[in-house]
């Protein structure tokens, strides 16, 4: 099992209706401020990791020699074809 690392303090500026919102929502939940807004940033570092790894092996699928592209207006002449019969 990891051991958990200390807590550090972080300060941060936000604005007063999210500081309000933040803590009518710390109230409702029955959890403190600090506690909501580290499990949002932490939400979206693991978001944002995602879609920056998803974003880099694309590039590096792209950059390979197996790529395959196809020309923009090729795509367009296909998309406009879309919910026409064909004959």
């Amino acid at each position: 099992m990891a051991r958990q690392q200390p807590a550090i303090t972080l300060s941060i500026r936000i604005n007063a209706e999210t500081r309000d919102e933040l803590e009518q929502l710390a109230n409702a939940m029955g959890r403190t401020k600090s506690f909501l807004a580290a499990e949002a940033i932490e939400s979206y570092l693991s978001s944002q990791a995602w879609q920056i790894k998803a974003i880099e092996q694309a590039v590096i699928k792209a950059a390979s020699k197996k790529a395959k592209f196809i020309d923009h207006e090729e795509v367009v002449d296909w998309l406009n074809t879309w919910g026409h019969e064909k004959k």
